[in-house]
């Protein structure tokens, strides 16, 4: 019996009030895909506060252990994809801009645990505050240079992503069933 096939991980990524989280719930859903969460939303909401510069070793350690519990599900259900909101490189990205610097093994992991394609969402949508859990509007503009950079740093595949609300819910539509078509058999 021929063991099936490890399923891609594609990665919802980029600034702050772009949609990742609302894609990965809606998309996930949509398509049965197994969703891994974004680790630093759910630490800043279990706390009731932002993040400090002292928590983000513990939203990586999340992080990786929220995307492991998904791929061992993509793995059990026999998904073709599983899909991150977020992954090691929004830590990476998030540490240098709110703290000036990110651990080394964090921005180690990154790069090795670089994911099959990223979907980066650009910032060209209306910002929605989240007290306690993201910045501010001005933050989101000086972080897509970040992820940009970082995920050329890493070689990540990236597919940019922008327009409007439904646009950008359409095109990460197609580019889910594009890499979900890439896993058939030929």
């Amino acid at each position: 019996m021929t063991a099936a096939p490890t399923p891609r991980r594609v990665v919802l990524t980029g600034p702050e009030s772009t949609g990742k989280t609302w894609l990965a719930r809606l998309l996930g859903a949509q398509l049965g895909l197994p969703v891994s969460g974004e680790a630093a939303r759910a630490l800043a909401e279990a706390r009731g506060r932002a993040l400090e510069p002292g928590d983000i070793e513990e939203v990586a350690r999340r992080q990786i252990e929220g995307e492991a519990r998904a791929l061992a599900e993509a793995r059990r259900r026999g998904a073709p994809l599983v899909l991150h909101d977020t992954d090691l490189v929004s830590t990476v990205v998030y540490g240098h801009h709110y703290n000036g610097a990110c651990p080394a093994w964090i921005e180690r992991d990154a790069a090795q645990r670089r994911a099959d394609l990223y979907l980066l969402l650009l910032p060209d949508v209306p910002w929605v505050p989240e007290p306690g859990v993201r910045g501010d509007a001005a933050d989101r503009v000086a972080q897509l240079p970040l992820f940009r950079a970082e995920l050329e740093r890493i070689g990540a595949r990236v597919v940019e992503i922008g327009g409007d609300w439904a646009e950008r819910a359409a095109r990460v539509r197609r580019e889910l069933d594009r890499a979900r078509e890439a896993t058939r058999p030929r």
